[in-house]
């Protein structure tokens, strides 16, 4: 295929030959993304849910363009957005996270010719970007060519996850492409036998000067002594699984745990999500396609199946059948010589669309002792997602794998078909849900040995813990806990007034919402971190929090903050977490009775911007508090932007001036500002003591 490429090696070559070369890799990436798109046979089936838990088609194709334009912005390598209405549409919405809104009424979509003309005016923007910008080799995470590298991955994810969406359409919404062109060999699968694999000690993890893109995942460093085990030479094949569906698998409870279970009851499953038609008369879906059921080919299925599979194997072998845990998985590419990157010494296998748009019998590739160590379709893993030892947050994209960390993601390994660029780099590691379909089966081992499921989800990102400790921990200095001082005048500032809807702008990890929540009828809490806003949502779900809090030098402690301790009861259902910019809000956040600014004017890029909008999402008489510092720093908003802290004329001009400026022709002020003193822990024996300038406004 045309589009083929290879990962990129971002620290050898001069400058203007790396320039060249992410510049054809991003429109091969961006060409090749549209190409997908054109297997829909009307711009209709665009506006299709295939999936219930995922966005309709638009999204994700006006989604991959906004995900540069807001990277770009955050990097400041771009001044200006090029679509705001559209950047604010197709900015969320990739996992069933609870800050995620999959509800239709709260979208407008647009024309496609609309998206497709936006797509058009981001690709110049960034090769404008890919052409200009200044920077040296080697290229790392604080390079400006690291966000540029960071779109075109999370475009080529997409390429493989909306492969999945466009499968999951009806066969009469899609169309074949020569593009993509599935496999046509079929036939008996081979005898599938377990395949001795030497014990040995694995190490995983990559260091930041790694030479190819990586996501924060893949960074930090663990050792790991994975004992002799033995491992299936063949992916299970379409053959193979369908033996368990004739035994009854699907109905006999006992090999479903407890979550497979309620997912099998609940979908009514009876057999593989691309499995059609009746026992004897199985067809397959490929993607634009179907076909007679090929024995030979992987089966694809998920966690939850593949689990119920290997218990069922289990009882009829008499032996302990699992899949590989991450490390297993590991040791087996070491033992078959495929622990290199494709790029350099290459691989063959059925994966970066080098051979066909779908799988193929499980006996083409050999990789040592085994078949499809690689490729063909992902495995999944018994290893939830976890950090490394050393992980980082990246601060351009922090919600692509902090929200993983739940024990309810798993890793699938070795990519599929579609899997290209940092998919089938060596170190890559993506999870999913355990009940989500990608293009995923599984091989087994054999083993005894325990798999480790759960990890400690304390959070350990040194900012985070530092809001969950202001937030939920014990008050420091004799001082209150600000955001509970911030809500009690809030509420004060209400009396008499309707209760209906509150909004928490800047809400960080929602101490202020869960306040609220006992006296209003809804409550949006809305901050642009993820990592915020999942430390809400845990919150709500769980009723607690556990993190680690900082003492003297490497010395941490860890905290576990209840709301029930804090005096806070109820199910919370009413608080709505999610992402958002604050200076770029959808239009849906409208309604309110009252908004919470807490912290926050002097943070954001826009500040004016922000207030000016105000205005058409809040009701009449609704309420409006802002507390500040007001402690402008050129690093979050340039000066031009400030609404206080500067001399206009020779005269200065304080914050609570520019406000006046801002909002007195729809709000009047109610009685005078207040200062609110508030600390922050950042160990044991140094604090924040800051005063946060309290003001109340109503709308006229």
């Amino acid at each position: 295929m045309e589009y083929v490429t290879n990962n990129i090696d971002l620290t050898t070559g001069t400058a203007e030959e790396k320039r060249a070369e992410i510049k054809r890799y991003f429109n091969a990436t961006w060409t090749l993304y549209e190409r997908l798109f054109e297997t829909l046979v009307s711009d209709e089936v665009f506006y299709l849910r295939p999936q219930p838990l995922r966005h309709p088609l638009v999204f994700y194709f006006g989604h991959t363009a906004t995900f540069y334009v807001n990277k770009l912005l955050l990097a400041k390598r771009i001044e200006a957005r090029i679509h705001p209405r559209f950047e604010s549409l197709f900015a969320i919405g990739v996992d069933e996270m609870s800050w995620d809104d999959l509800n239709d009424a709260h979208y407008d979509w647009p024309p496609i010719d609309e998206v497709r003309a936006y797509r058009d005016q981001v690709r110049a923007v960034v090769n404008g970007v890919i052409e200009s910008v200044d920077f040296s080799m080697p290229i790392g995470w604080e390079s400006p060519l690291w966000p540029i590298m960071m779109g075109i991955e999370h475009e080529r994810i997409h390429l493989e996850t909306s492969s999945v969406l466009i499968r999951q359409l009806d066969l009469a919404q899609v169309r074949s492409s020569a593009w993509f062109p599935p496999c046509t060999s079929s036939g008996i699968a081979p005898e599938n036998e377990p395949v001795d694999v030497p014990g040995g000690t694995v190490a995983l993890g990559k260091p930041r000067d790694h030479r190819l893109y990586g996501w924060d995942n893949e960074y930090g460093h663990v050792q790991i002594d994975v004992p002799d085990f033995a491992a299936s030479k063949y992916l299970v094949s379409n053959q193979e699984y369908l033996a368990f569906v004739e035994d009854g698998g699907y109905a006999e409870d006992r090999w479903w745990d407890e979550e497979g279970l309620a997912w099998r009851n609940y979908h009514g499953a009876t057999m593989p999500e691309f499995w059609r038609g009746e026992p004897g008369h199985y067809r397959l879906r490929l993607m634009t396609e179907e076909v007679p059921l090929p024995p030979n080919w992987p089966v694809e299925v998920c966690y939850l199946e593949a689990k119920a599979f290997c218990e069922w194997m289990s009882d009829k072998t008499g032996r302990p059948v699992r899949m590989p845990d991450e490390a297993e998985y590991r040791r087996m590419l070491e033992v078959a010589g495929l622990d290199v990157e494709h790029h350099e010494a290459p691989i063959a296998a059925n994966w970066n669309l080098e051979h066909y748009a779908s799988s193929v019998p499980v006996d083409t590739f050999a990789h040592g002792n085994f078949f499809d160590l690689v490729g063909n379709v992902w495995q999944w893993n018994e290893t939830p997602i976890y950090a490394f030892d050393g992980f980082e947050v990246h601060p351009l994209y922090d919600d692509f794998t902090v929200p993983t960390f739940d024990n309810r993601h798993n890793l699938i390994k070795g990519g599929s078909w579609i899997s290209t660029g940092n998919e089938i780099a060596l170190h890559s590691r993506y999870a999913f849900r355990r009940h989500f379909y990608q293009h995923a089966g599984f091989r087994y081992v054999v083993s005894g040995k325990p798999v480790k499921k759960e990890f400690d989800v304390y959070e350990t990102d040194a900012l985070v813990s530092q809001y969950c400790e202001f937030h939920y921990g014990e008050p420091c200095l004799g001082v209150p806990a600000f955001p509970k001082a911030i809500a009690a005048a809030a509420l004060a500032a209400m009396e008499g007034l309707p209760h209906g809807k509150a909004l928490d702008i800047g809400c960080s990890v929602g101490r202020v919402a869960f306040e609220l929540a006992g006296r209003f009828g809804e409550v949006d809490a809305l901050d642009f971190s993820a990592r915020f806003v999942q430390v809400g949502a845990r919150m709500q779900r769980a009723g607690r929090i556990r993190y680690e809090r900082a003492e003297e030098g490497e010395l941490v402690t860890f905290q576990e903050r209840t709301l029930a301790e804090l005096g806070l009861s109820g199910d919370f259902s009413n608080i709505r977490f999610m992402q958002q910019d604050a200076t770029n809000m959808k239009p849906v956040f409208t309604g309110y009775d009252l908004v919470v600014a807490a912290n926050l004017i002097d943070r954001l890029n826009d500040p004016a911007k922000f207030l000016r909008d105000l205005p058409g999402r809040m009701n009449p008489g609704g309420m409006l508090l802002i507390a500040s510092p007001y402690t402008w720093l050129e690093e979050f908003t340039k000066k031009e932007k400030w609404l206080g802290g500067f001399k206009r004329d020779g005269e200065p001009v304080t914050t609570l001036d520019g406000l006046h400026a801002e909002l007195d022709e729809r709000f009047s002020l109610v009685g005078e500002p207040v200062k609110l003193p508030f600390v922050i822990r950042e160990t044991a024996n140094k604090h924040q003591h800051t005063f946060s300038e309290v003001t109340l406004w109503k709308k006229r």
